[in-house]
């Protein structure tokens, strides 16, 4: 058994994490000793490593909860929902990369088109550019 301080240090997050999460509904608040620690087993040490890798993941904490309550009760669930949350996030990612794409070919633009000498801004390519495409912005 494990105290919480315990048990976010093999799980490698805070006790405040733990608590969070318990408030949350994803973690159990544990049994409490006779002198009134909560103690924790192996399963709660796993159900955190389990949160905390989804979390890193980018999971929402919402899909972590129906992952958790897929993976507690997996005789009344399918893989198809598992793949289900995960296809949903990987558009996301895959929407955040085009994102991320269009930025990064727009400062290459910004970038190339500025000399990058020490003369005053008075006549700076990347601020002109910037001014004129302030205008198209919606």
């Amino acid at each position: 058994m494990y105290k919480i301080g315990e048990l976010a240090r093999l799980a490698n997050v805070s006790t405040d994490t733990v608590r969070y999460y318990e408030k949350q509904g994803m973690m159990g608040t544990g049994s409490r000793s006779p002198s009134g620690y909560r103690q924790y087993n192996e399963g709660d040490v796993q159900r955190l490593r389990f949160i905390r890798y989804a979390k890193s993941t980018g999971f929402t904490l919402d899909a972590i909860k129906e992952l958790l309550s897929i993976r507690i009760d997996p005789l009344h669930h399918t893989c198809q929902e598992s793949k289900s949350i995960v296809n949903e996030r990987l558009a996301e990612v895959e929407l955040k990369l085009q994102e991320l794409n269009q930025m990064r070919e727009s400062l290459q633009r910004l970038s190339a088109a500025c000399c990058g000498s020490a003369h005053t801004s008075v006549s700076c390519s990347i601020l002109e550019a910037l001014e004129d495409g302030a205008g198209k912005v919606a």
